[in-house]
């Protein structure tokens, strides 16, 4: 089986190879169930894959039984559900449902037994075919507008992942698109002063690779706030899967029925006005 790049192939949002409709922002993911394994995508410690489902689209699939577990894709799900209800271009998300034995004639033993672990429900993302990972030499340079879009979201969800060293950003067809949030929303990852740790900046925008390219935060806060308001939040996070928060040492609430509240209460409290995130962003830029 041919090997294939992660920064040759990814996804598109919700405009699969230029034949689906955009979806309207309030729609929340699908669940496909995965008929063949492709090939994996040998880059990162997640060894995530090129999947084939049963509507005949080609998906990047994030597995709960990876090493970075079940929060990671919690994390795509959620900053990536916030990022198109903000209209930023993050590929369509979907439930990806896995039966293990998928991956019985793979003669990989190790992504065997990544299959095997995650049974169930995982996260895709469409598959975007010949996709380059943008490099600020090559370009398309984004609108500033977009770039601090960008920049914005970024620091809301806390992602430490959008580097010059690794941009998570990829080029098709001339267009920017966003990918890989699972390292977004760190503070699920203890819980320790939620309410706290809501209303600090994020000293990491910084290093952000689009920084350079941004106008005003400020502006783009008065733009994107208004549009994440409690009930679309509460719908994204409801679309968690239980399976996903049943993670004994780690579910804040005690249980399954009441883990959903505390990423709710955290997104909310971190939108509240004024932002410091978004002060720390603007002086961020203009000392770029």
């Amino acid at each position: 089986m041919a090997r294939v790049s992660s920064v040759d192939v990814w996804h598109t949002s919700g405009i699969a190879t230029g034949t689906k409709a955009t979806p309207r922002l309030a729609d929340m993911p699908r669940t496909v169930t995965a008929t063949r394994y492709v090939t994996p995508l040998r880059e990162g410690s997640s060894l995530p894959a090129v999947v084939e489902a049963d509507d005949d689209g080609l998906y990047v699939v994030k597995f709960r039984g990876a090493g970075q577990g079940p929060k990671a894709l919690i994390a795509e799900l959620v900053a990536g559900e916030i990022g198109r209800r903000l209209g930023l271009p993050v590929p369509e998300i979907v439930f990806v449902e896995l039966d293990p034995a998928l991956g019985r004639n793979e003669p990989d033993r190790e992504i065997q037994e990544l299959l095997e672990r995650s049974s169930g429900l995982n996260v895709g993302l469409d598959f975007l075919p010949g996709a380059l990972a943008f490099h600020p030499a090559v370009g398309p340079v984004p609108s500033a507008e977009l770039a601090a879009g960008i920049v914005w979201f970024d620091a809301l969800v806390t992602n430490i992942d959008r580097t010059p060293k690794n941009v998570n950003l990829l080029v098709w067809h001339r267009r920017l698109w966003l990918i890989d949030h699972g390292a977004s929303l760190y503070i699920q990852h203890t819980w320790r002063n939620p309410a706290e740790h809501a209303r600090r900046g994020f000293p990491q925008v910084r290093d952000h690779v689009l920084l350079p390219y941004a106008d005003s935060i400020v502006d783009a806060d008065e733009r994107l706030a208004p549009r994440l308001i409690q009930e679309g939040l509460e719908d994204i996070v409801a679309s968690i899967p239980d399976s996903w928060l049943a993670v004994p040492a780690l579910l804040p609430g005690g249980d399954v029925a009441n883990a959903r509240g505390p990423y709710v209460e955290y997104l909310l409290r971190r939108l509240e006005a004024p932002r410091p995130f978004v002060e720390e962003a603007e002086r961020a830029r203009l000392a770029a």
